[in-house]
């Protein structure tokens, strides 16, 4: 019970490392919050406390931070994939995605910082995408970038009074890991390729991010923060040459 008597507020909480964040979080002890567009998950835990929110919508997280009074986590986790080069990237796919991955982390950091008590944690979901480029992903990429670059201000700026890390995820089991392959010509191969190229030899899941949000979120980690942790099961630490093939 790592995070007994702890508030937490995770973004995007319905599915995929969202959903697995609030659940590892409901079992270390802490009041979970979690947040999302539409109306309450129906398999959502009863002691979960659900708002539905735009993150972009400045107004309305300002009222949620009112509202739930500050949290002693935050779980910037929301995000937005838009599988497209600059050039063929559209306005509507900028507000999307630039919209829900930037503006979005920096209202729920702008509005919960000065609310947020002596010890407080914010946990920034990043991506390998923001220091390595994948292909026709030109938004996600940037965004990402942004938010590393966010995270770090928000160590310096606001250190010792509050924590701030972001988690680099590189291929999870979500929905967004299979619209990522369906841009292979063929998407069979590019998934074992894919493997092939992490010392795991598996993809991640939810629930290693979980892992790694608990501990950040815990007063174990009271010495990191501005720091980008890559949970990639090893896939950046190779070289382009596919160990497969050795």
């Amino acid at each position: 019970m790592r995070l007994a008597g702890k508030r937490a507020l995770v973004t995007g909480g319905r599915q995929g490392i969202g959903r697995g964040i609030v659940e590892a979080f409901l079992r270390e002890g802490a009041a979970v919050t979690t947040c999302g567009r539409g109306p309450r998950p129906d398999d959502l835990a009863d002691s979960v406390i659900w708002y539905s929110l735009d993150v972009t919508d400045a107004e309305a997280v300002a009222e949620l931070a009112h509202t739930t009074d500050g949290t002693d986590i935050l779980v910037n986790n929301a995000g937005v994939q838009v599988e497209k080069t600059v050039a063929e990237s559209t306005d509507a796919d900028w507000v999307a995605v630039i919209g829900t991955n930037c503006k979005g982390v920096f209202n729920l950091c702008r509005a919960y910082i000065p609310q947020m008590s002596e010890g407080g944690s914010i946990i920034n979901i990043g991506s390998i995408s923001g220091t390595v480029a994948d292909p026709s992903m030109a938004l996600y990429n940037a965004s990402k970038a942004f938010v590393h670059g966010l995270t770090r201000s928000i160590a310096v700026d606001h250190g010792p009074r509050i924590r701030c890390n972001a988690i680099c995820p590189g291929w999870i089991e979500t929905g967004m890991l299979e619209a990522g392959f369906e841009l292979a010509t063929d998407p069979k191969a590019a998934k074992r390729d894919a493997l092939a190229r992490h010392a795991m030899r598996r993809f991640g899941r939810p629930e290693d991010i979980a892992s790694m949000a608990v501990w950040l979120a815990s007063d174990e980690a009271s010495f990191a923060t501005g720091q980008l942790f890559t949970m990639d099961g090893g896939m950046t630490a190779a070289s382009p040459l596919n160990p497969g093939l050795f």
